[in-house]
C-alpha cells in the first residue's frame, strides 16, 4: 500500500501581532488605556491604515524582563533589546 508523505505540524503558528483588544485582555485594562499608552509613546505598536497591532515580541521581551529581574517593568521606560526586536 502507498502512502503519501505528508508533513504537518502539531504545533499551532506563533502569532506575531496582537490586536488592542487583545492586549487589553491579557493584561486586564481597558482597551483605551492601551490605545493612550501607545499614542503616549508608552507602549509599543504598529500602526497599518489606522489600525494598530501590537507586535508580540514586544510583549514577550517585557514580560521576560519582569520574570528575570522578577520586578516590575515600565512599558513607558521599557526598551526593547534588539535581539527580541
Amino acid at each position: 500500500m502507498l502512502t503519501a508523505h505528508v508533513e504537518s505540524s502539531d504545533a499551532p503558528e506563533r502569532r506575531r501581532f496582537y490586536s488592542v483588544a487583545e492586549v487589553a485582555r491579557m493584561f486586564g485594562m481597558s482597551t483605551m488605556t492601551v490605545y493612550r499608552a501607545i499614542a503616549d509613546g508608552e507602549f509599543p505598536a504598529v500602526k497599518i491604515r489606522g489600525r494598530l497591532i501590537v507586535p508580540a515580541k514586544a510583549l514577550d521581551a517585557m514580560v521576560d524582563a519582569a520574570t528575570s529581574t522578577q520586578a516590575a517593568v515600565d512599558a513607558a521606560d521599557y526598551v526593547i533589546p534588539s535581539s527580541a526586536a
